[in-house]
């Protein structure tokens, strides 16, 4: 396979991967143009191989999202839903200790969850939320809130990102998913989201997690109006950030699903796409454990 590499004009690359050299954007636009799926799978595989040797990590979690309710309705979103539409909800804490409840029978080592920018529920739902699945299930981990959400409880809480985040951990905030970043880009983000945490918001919330001892995941949401290079931009600020703190668990390139949102003249990503963008970020992030 080498020499197919080497006959694609990847050659540099190839040597760049196998000495653990950090690829430029330059390099990752080149990725992204290539056509050639196997190639860039096998580029891929190495840097995975490198990594986690031949092992895939899994995670038996359970998804719990308290409410769809949000301020934001971002044009790319099929969850949030305006405060009193009919397709509106959001749970009790006793409702959220009995989805926990149902579920005991389960090796369940996570529970995930999330839910959109409430304008009513109060701080202490989400402290007193986190208190109560840790009441029935002590021994799991707790991964919760993005940093879009964060933010909005530090506004609620009137305390610092860094307070706030302390007071959670302590009722049993265990990390943070990596949801809301979508695409760092101004641009994008003014047309799909201008009512969300901007960028630079959502990396320096990731980072105060980071320096509190949670770690995180991260997200890209592609396939709809950003261009590679503003791909490529993000991807790199997530690298210079995991360089700065070294807090990030997993990236999850996710894939723009136009159905039910205000974006549906858009195309679904192909398999191909999906792929490619999966291959090139575990190429760009080479301090990333996990893809």
């Amino acid at each position: 396979m080498d020499s197919l590499v080497q006959q694609a004009g990847f050659s540099d690359i190839l040597d760049k991967v196998r000495s653990r050299e950090r690829l430029s954007l330059d390099d990752g636009k080149r990725l992204f143009a290539c056509r050639d799926i196997l190639i860039i799978g096998y580029l891929a595989n190495i840097v995975r191989e490198q990594k986690n040797g031949n092992q895939a990590f899994f995670i038996y979690n359970q998804h719990i999202n308290y409410s769809n309710i949000c301020t934001n309705l971002c044009k790319f979103c099929a969850f949030g839903k305006e405060k009193g539409d009919a397709l509106a909800y959001e749970m009790g804490i006793e409702e959220v200790k009995d989805k926990v409840r149902q579920r005991l029978d389960e090796p369940i080592t996570e529970i995930h969850m999330v839910g959109g920018i409430h304008p009513d529920l109060p701080y202490s739902y989400y402290v007193e939320t986190l208190r109560g699945i840790k009441e029935i299930r002590p021994d799991v981990h707790i991964q919760a809130f993005t940093c879009v959400e964060i933010q909005h409880l530090a506004d609620l809480s009137g305390q610092s990102v860094g307070d706030t985040l302390k007071e959670l951990k302590e009722a049993g905030l265990g990390s943070l998913p990596g949801g809301g970043a979508e695409v760092f880009s101004p641009r994008i983000r003014e047309i799909t989201c201008p009512e969300k945490l901007d960028g630079e918001g959502w990396l320096r919330v990731a980072k105060i997690a980071h320096q509190h001892g949670l770690k995180s995941n991260a997200t890209m949401l592609y396939g709809h109006i950003e261009t590679i290079e503003e791909r490529l931009e993000h991807l790199d600020a997530l690298r210079r950030t995991q360089d700065e703190t070294g807090g990030f668990l997993t990236y999850i390139p996710l894939a723009f699903h136009p159905k039910n949102t205000a974006m549906t003249e858009h195309s679904r990503t192909t398999g191909m796409e999906d792929l490619k963008n999966i291959a090139v970020a575990r190429l760009m992030l080479d301090n990333f454990p996990h893809i």
